[in-house]
Order: C-alpha cells, then structure tokens, then sequence
C-alpha cells in the first residue's frame, strides 16, 4: 500500500503562485508514474500533469507554461511538487495527488485532495 498527503493548497489572487506537495509513504517501490489530477465543482476530474522516476514529464494543455511538476525521490521517500505560476481563476479546483501501482489489476493510489482557489 502507498500513501499520499497533499498540502500547499490555499487562496491565491490572479497571477499569483502556490507550490502543492505530495509525499508518498510505504511501498513507494510499487509506483512509476506519480501526478496531479484536479475537479472543479460540477466538473470531472481531469489531469493536469505527470511525472516518471525517470523524469518525464507530461501537462495538460491548459497549464503549459505555468505549472511545473518535479520529484524528489530516494529509496525512503517519494514527494512530487506543483509549483504554479500566472494562476487563474479557472484553476480553481481541489488538487488530487495519483500514482498508479505498477501491479496490473491494482487501484491506483489518491491522496485526500487540497483546495486551490484562486480570485480574480
């Protein structure tokens, strides 16, 4: 099992920045990919971006230019960041932190959520 707690979130006016966590614990020997999701209310959840142990990162159109995901990685822990930049207000969402197991038929992993808001 692999757990994930978030933190960072918070109210932010337009233009201005936040830099989410994510800190995984237990079998993080079990996880490759780790990344953010977010949902804005009456909104489906929808990626916004991914990083590998590699290094390989992947974003959301959306947030290209603006968001930068990284990871800190050794054999004790795992954490990835989301630093935001130029935020708007449509980034308004709660930010979920995921990592799919690298077992097929296993959950992925999801941390509780943290809430973004950002005014205009």
């Amino acid at each position: 099992q692999v757990q994930l707690v978030e933190s960072g979130g918070g109210l932010v006016q337009a233009g201005g920045s936040l830099r989410l966590s994510c800190a995984a614990s237990g079998s993080i020997f079990s996880i490759n990919v780790m990344g953010w999701y977010r949902q804005a209310p009456g909104k489906q959840r929808e990626l916004v971006a991914t990083i590998t142990r590699g290094g390989r990162t992947n974003y959301a159109d959306s947030v290209k230019g603006r968001f930068t995901i990284s990871r800190d990685r050794d054999s004790a822990k795992d954490t990835v960041y989301l630093q935001m930049n130029s935020l708007k207000p449509e980034d308004t969402a709660v930010y979920y932190c995921n990592a799919p197991s690298i077992f097929s038929g296993h959950s992925d992993y999801w941390g509780q959520g943290t809430q973004v808001t950002v005014s205009s």
